[in-house]
């Protein structure tokens, strides 16, 4: 499996004022959808979540996302090299992604951009 890229996720509390900040910074738009209540803006490398505390509280459990070109060979490779997954692989909006706890208790999700 190859890892394609990373996105760093921060939770806001005003959406807004954090979408113009890290598009003023990156010169990049942002592309946003919401998920399960929580507003979400992908601006470059940075992925903002604004939404309910009880959201997000499990939204901040997650220490990255990593793009990946097939999350079904990461679900393969994930599950051979000895991690749990979580959830997926599931639709997003842009794809599909899976949460996996590595066996050093880290969490992260694998996203990919198919349909």
């Amino acid at each position: 499996m190859e890892i394609l890229g990373t996105t760093l996720r921060i939770c806001v509390d005003d959406l807004e004022s954090a979408v113009d900040f890290y598009e003023r910074l990156t010169g990049a738009p942002a592309q946003r959808f919401e998920r399960g209540g929580v507003a979400v803006a992908a601006v470059s490398s940075f992925l903002l979540m604004s939404g309910p505390e009880s959201e997000l509280e499990v939204l901040r459990k997650v220490a990255a996302t990593l793009s990946v070109d097939d999350v079904d060979a990461a679900f393969t490779a994930l599950t051979e090299a000895g991690a749990k997954i979580l959830a997926g692989p599931v639709p997003t909006p842009v794809g599909r992604n899976l949460i996996a706890v590595h066996p050093d208790g880290s969490v992260f999700e694998y996203v990919d951009r198919r349909s």
